[in-house]
Formats: structure tokens, C-alpha cells, sequence
């Protein structure tokens, strides 16, 4: 039976911190697919800048400077976290072998949890408001005139209605993404295991736990649609054709070009038929083929 000293618990620190990171790196996450990361120096971050560029003009004469919509969309960040414990007794009788999957598993867990926020969040995104004051996935975006948001504005939808199974298709192709992952602090992971430490004085508990800062919001609904329409040739190509339509204030094209369709698992084969397939049912050559990759979540 091992003796529980400081450099004991040390080492076992080591050891299950060496398992988290291996867990960490083995991961592989997906939300950078389709959201961009922006790195936070504070509480909460404002993206008023959420709009869009006013384009070139020919230079003659002064410039032209024109203002530009600003919206107060604000992200705070939220901290997280996950924590088990270990029995002391096991550490006096050498089984901390048996731990080591679970440190493994809490690392992966800790990269891909961003994941689960951003999959979560596009799945609500037809009742979570976005920077233009309406819900992310819409039928009434307003889209105005000028740069400025002045004049009598149009109506845009970036959705279609329907009962079936929510699927999305995105323009990830930009440095703005339709999503943004906002990170105050990084998965860290740390110890309460001394003999003077509550849980081990109170319960012979040692724990192990981890902690990060961050939360999601809305980037550009114009870079994404929602559909709860059946997942057909047709509705995609709608919905692809409604993305390149779209316009920014002031009436310029904004070049919205799809590049990802997102799917849950019961999604996949239909996604796979209308996206990869070499001939569409009805044998004909399909159109649609690699026009988008195929991104399935369980998430969704």
C-alpha cells in the first residue's frame, strides 16, 4: 500500500494531466467549420462593426465616406465546468490505472465541447435573435437602401417552413463566419487533492477538474439558411439559389457563395444523395454534385 504523500500526488497530477492532454489532441472537433473564433479580453464582447463593407467606388475627387449601421449585439462570456473525484483509497492501493480513460475522455470532452455550443446554438437559431434584432433564421430581415440604415427597407428570408428535420447550408468561405466562438479562457486542468483539502478531509475524495470561459452568438445571417422543409433537390437548390440572391445595405450583391450543408445523423443519406451522388433518381446527371461539403453532427 502506497503511502499518500505531496511528491505521490504530484506525480498522480502528472500522470492524469499527461492523459487529459492526450485526450485533448486527439480530438477533433468540427465547430471550426462553420464558426470563427474571436478571442476575448473581457467580460463580454459588442460586435457593432456586424454588417457589411459599402464597396469600391471609382476614385475621383475626394472620398466618399459613408457611414454604416451599427448594432449593438453583445456576447457574454459564460465559465464552465467539469470536475470528478477519485477515491483516495485507490491511490493508497495503486489503482490509478483505472482513472486514466476517464482523464483521457475529460480531455477530449474539453476540446470538443465548443461543439455542442455552436451546433446547439444553429439549431435555435429560428428563435434566437441575431445583431438586426430578428431571429437568426427569418422571414423578415430587413435589408436597406443605404449603408447607413436609412430608407425604406426590404424584407429578406434566409429560412423555409416546414416539419421536417432542420438541415442549414452556409458560406464558411470568408473570414466572417455565420457563427462566432468567443474565448475568454482556455480549458484548464486542475486539483483539489491535498490532506488539508475539504473532499479529502470530508469524504477521502481527491478531485480533478476543468475549467474555460466562453460562450457563442450570431455572426452575418446573410452567410446562412434554415430549412425545416424536406431535404430535396428542389429545396436545396432554393435555398442555394436564395443565398446567392442576397444583398448587403445599400444593394450591393454580397457574393454569398454555400459551402457547407449541415445535417443531423437522420439527415445524412439524403444529404450524401443530393451532394455526392453521381446521378440524381432519376439517372440523370446530378448538378448538385460536390457544389457543398457534408457536415453531419450529432448535435443537430
Amino acid at each position: 500500500m502506497a503511502i499518500i504523500t505531496g511528491s505521490l500526488l504530484t506525480n498522480l497530477f502528472v500522470t492524469f494531466n499527461a492523459a487529459f492532454k492526450k485526450g485533448f489532441g486527439n480530438a477533433k472537433p468540427m465547430w471550426d467549420k462553420i464558426a470563427m473564433r474571436v478571442a476575448s479580453g473581457s467580460r463580454s464582447n459588442t460586435y457593432g462593426w456586424l454588417g457589411n463593407w459599402p464597396g469600391f467606388r471609382e476614385w475621383v475627387g475626394d472620398r466618399v465616406v459613408k457611414d454604416m449601421k451599427t448594432h449593438e449585439y453583445s456576447i457574454t462570456n459564460k465559465h464552465w465546468e467539469s470536475t470528478v473525484s477519485v477515491n483516495r483509497d485507490d491511490i493508497k492501493d495503486d489503482e490509478i490505472g483505472v482513472y486514466s480513460p476517464m482523464f483521457e475522455e475529460m480531455g477530449r470532452a474539453s476540446n470538443v465541447f465548443p461543439d455542442e455550443l455552436i451546433f446547439n446554438l444553429l439549431a435555435g437559431g429560428f428563435s434566437t435573435l441575431c445583431y438586426d434584432g430578428q431571429n437568426f433564421f427569418d422571414t423578415d430581415h430587413p435589408v436597406y437602401p443605404e449603408v447607413d440604415g436609412t430608407g425604406t427597407a426590404v424584407t429578406v428570408s434566409n429560412t423555409q417552413a416546414g416539419t421536417e428535420p432542420a438541415w442549414y447550408l452556409l458560406d464558411t468561405s470568408r473570414s466572417l463566419k455565420p457563427l462566432i466562438f468567443q474565448e475568454r479562457e482556455k480549458p484548464v486542468f486542475t486539483r483539489r487533492d491535498k490532506d488539508t483539502d475539504e473532499p479529502s478531509f470530508t469524504r477521502n475524495m481527491a478531485e480533478y477538474g476543468v475549467d474555460c470561459r466562453s460562450n457563442v452568438g450570431f455572426g452575418l445571417w446573410q452567410l446562412a439558411f434554415g430549412s425545416k422543409a424536406a431535404l430535396t433537390a428542389a429545396n436545396f437548390n432554393a435555398a442555394y439559389a436564395s443565398m446567392q440572391s442576397v444583398k448587403a445595405d445599400g444593394g450591393r450583391p454580397m457574393g454569398v457563395n454555400p459551402t457547407v450543408l449541415v445535417v443531423p445523423p437522420s439527415l445524412r443519406d439524403k444529404a450524401f444523395e443530393i451532394v455526392k451522388a453521381e446521378r440524381n433518381a432519376a439517372g440523370a446527371t446530378n448538378i448538385n454534385r460536390n457544389a457543398v461539403e457534408v457536415l453531419v453532427t450529432p448535435y443537430l
